[in-house]
């Protein structure tokens, strides 16, 4: 999703006023000393004497953390929201801007609920796991921010992503044919305007399609072959243009283009993989901080 839209403008306005609001009442409670005299608390938000050591368990610090464990729920909802397409609750669309941007919020909450410290190991430990979920999702957003303009410019045209694996299996038929109807005994076709059949130009069509082209557009991954490099592939049909007959270069540059288009098909692969792998970190971790916050915050209130 692109953060640079209108759209986001409400949400950012709201984020940056709730963040001044935050930070004032945090200092106002925790260092008064800090603010100008106009710009002290009213009586009403300046909290009760707290014997509580850490600023976490007092009452504006249970505040902080109770607004932001509530963000985590929310933002973990947005995995359910996007499988209930028809639920009548905000388009997917708004969600997501509410989830970006309140997940955002959550980053001063934090900060003003552990008083800028990490506590002891349950704490340290919820914090790292926090700055995965973090560090995790801003990569995320990036990469959506930025990967559909990469994936313009660099490829010319392109497949639905499910049809990848139709499309590469018929370029390998596609060659499958072509050496087949170049072997001895086949019947015999050449580009128009051909007067006879060379064996020469056929055999080394025939060695070249079944020694790199074929495997090249079988391969699972098509990177660990050497036409998967663009330079070496051009250099190579160049030389293979050269090897045969005029009439036979019509079909060294249908082969070309079979391999150019396999290579942006693996192109594409690659793309789409960094576009959707960094959810395989943020989604398992942002349950397990929502899981951990909970205990927490049971432990928190019943046992200290």
């Amino acid at each position: 999703m692109r953060i640079f839209n209108r759209s986001h403008i409400p949400w950012f306005l709201f984020v940056v006023l709730a963040t001044l609001g935050a930070s004032w009442i945090y200092l106002g409670n925790f260092s008064p000393a800090r603010l100008p005299r106009a710009w002290r608390l009213p009586p009403p938000l300046v909290q009760t004497v707290s014997e509580h050591r850490s600023i976490g368990g007092t009452q504006v610090g249970l505040i902080f953390g109770a607004i932001a464990f509530a963000i985590f729920i929310f933002g973990v909802l947005l995995s359910l929201r996007k499988k209930v397409i028809r639920l009548p609750i905000g388009s997917v669309q708004s969600w997501m801007r509410a989830h970006i941007w309140l997940t955002l919020l959550t980053v001063p909450l934090v900060l003003f609920h552990s008083g800028f410290r990490l506590g002891g190991p349950m704490t340290t430990l919820l914090t790292a796991l926090y700055a995965v979920v973090m560090v995790s999702g801003i990569y995320g957003l990036f990469l959506q921010h930025k990967m559909p303009r990469i994936m313009q410019e660099r490829l010319p045209s392109e497949t639905v992503y499910e049809q990848i694996p139709y499309v590469r299996s018929r370029l390998a038929r596609a060659a499958e044919n072509l050496c087949a109807s170049l072997r001895p005994g086949a019947p015999q076709k050449v580009s128009a305007g051909a007067t006879a059949v060379d064996p020469s130009s056929e055999a080394a069509l025939v060695t070249f399609l079944q020694e790199q082209v074929m495997p090249y557009l079988k391969a699972h991954r098509g990177s660990r072959f050497r036409l998967g490099d663009r330079a070496y592939s051009d250099d190579t049909f160049r030389f293979v243009r050269l090897s045969v007959t005029e009439e036979y270069r019509g079909r060294v540059e249908e082969i070309q283009a079979w391999c150019d288009e396999r290579r942006m098909l693996d192109l594409q692969t690659r793309l789409q993989h960094w576009l959707h792998a960094w959810l395989f970190v943020h989604v398992p971790f942002s349950f397990l901080l929502v899981l951990l916050t909970t205990w927490h915050a049971f432990v928190t209130l019943f046992y200290y």
